[in-house]
Order: structure tokens, then sequence, then C-alpha cells
């Protein structure tokens, strides 16, 4: 069984003004329609039904569009950022009771097309509290920031660049609830703290995904995303 999928929706989207002034990227269009219908659409086709939405800049535009997502064929949650912004560790943390055990973790403005099952599966014989999709990256598409072997990831850092690091983080993690709970439901931080820290553990597996990413968080990258997914449409 498939667990629940979190979206980290509630960003302010600053490098993408003046679109999304006063419109959250989740809802700029892609291919014709919403982004936010892409990625839901490529959910379900993977098995998954609940999808749970942390949302903040203008978030009722993304309600009203989605509603309860049953169109979609999936269960559509929202959880709003409190008037304290709690960054992406501190917003999956506030929700933990709405998550469960076990589940995968994405941010609104990544379009990461594959095969979602053996993922969760991978997670789940690993033994691992968390695990992070690589992708052999070799500073390609941005400054590759993973040292991955053996199926574990030994070391996570925004900060460090070390050599070997030839790999990147591709937008796609799985957490159990157990690596959240010892952070305070209100304190505020980021996710990739906590992979550092795990990394370092040897406690973060990793799982390597052989097709790139594409996102819509920069402007070159929602005209490239746009691009892919109209010649997917007209693919079909």
């Amino acid at each position: 069984m498939m667990p629940p999928i979190a979206i980290l929706a509630g960003g302010t989207a600053t490098r993408l003004r003046p679109l999304t002034e006063n419109m959250p990227k989740a809802m700029l269009e892609v291919a014709g329609e919403p982004f936010i219908a892409h990625q839901l659409r490529l959910f379900a086709r993977e098995g998954i039904k609940d999808v749970k939405l942390l949302v903040g800049h203008c978030w009722e535009q993304i309600a009203d569009f989605v509603g309860d997502g049953s169109r979609f064929g999936l269960r559509v949650d929202y959880i709003p950022d409190g008037p304290k912004l709690l960054g992406t560790g501190g917003s999956i943390r506030r929700a933990l009771d709405r998550l469960g055990p076990e589940f995968l973790v994405i941010y609104g403005d990544s379009w990461l097309d594959s095969s979602y099952g053996p993922i969760v599966s991978a997670f789940r014989a690993s033994g691992q509290p968390a695990l992070m999709c690589v992708f052999h990256n070799e500073n390609r598409w941005d400054k590759s920031n993973i040292v991955f072997e053996n199926g574990l990831i030994r070391c996570y850092s925004k900060k460090l660049r070390l050599p070997e690091m030839g790999y990147i983080d591709w937008g796609l993690s799985m957490l159990s609830a157990s690596a959240l709970a010892p952070y305070s439901p209100d304190e505020a931080w980021d996710l990739g703290e906590l992979y550092e820290k795990l990394s370092l553990a040897g406690r973060l597996a990793g799982y390597e995904v052989t097709q790139r990413f594409y996102e819509i968080g920069s402007f070159d990258g929602l005209a490239e995303t746009d691009e892919l997914l109209r010649a997917t449409q007209a693919a079909r």
C-alpha cells in the first residue's frame, strides 16, 4: 500500500515575481493548466491516494481549484502555515499527526516522473528512518551535494562541497514520523538539517533515480518544464 505524500507548497516564490505576486507557484500555468494538476495526476498514476498539501502564500487559490481531490482520484487535505513560518522541516513536524507513521515528501515546484512504488519498497527494506532519492549529477544541473554508495548517503550537505560529491537530491524523499519526533512542533528548521544529521550518522538511505529532475522554481525551469509537458501531451 502506498503511503501519503506531503507536498511542500508554502513558500512565497520570490524568484518568480511578478508572476507569483498574487498567486502560489502551484497555480502557475504549465502546459495549459495549473502545475498542481500535473503533479496530482502523476501521484494518482503511481497509486498514491492520500495527499497532504502544506500550503501558505495565497493557498486558497489551490483549494478552490483542487477541492477535495476527488476529480483526480485522490483525497487532498490542506495544512496551512500558522502565523509563525516554520520552514520545510518545521512544517512537516507540525503536520505529523495528519501524516501518519511514514510518508513521502516532495516540493510543490518539482516535476519528478518516475515509478514511486520501488522507492517506497526501498525505504521499507532499508531499516533506516529516512530515504532520499538521488540523481548522478556531476554538477550538471546544479551543484552536486551528496556522497552516495552502497545504498547509503554518506554525506548530504547544503554547505560542504567535497570532491567525491557526485550526486544531488532528486527532490523526493520518504520519512518515518520517528525521524522528526525529537523536534518541537513549533520549532522553525530546514529539512536539510535533518538529512545532513542522518547522513553523517549512517542513517539516511538512498535510492538512485536515472531520470533527471525538472522544476518550476525559476523562470528557466518553468519554461523547460512547460516544454517537456507539452511534448509529453503531444506524444500521447
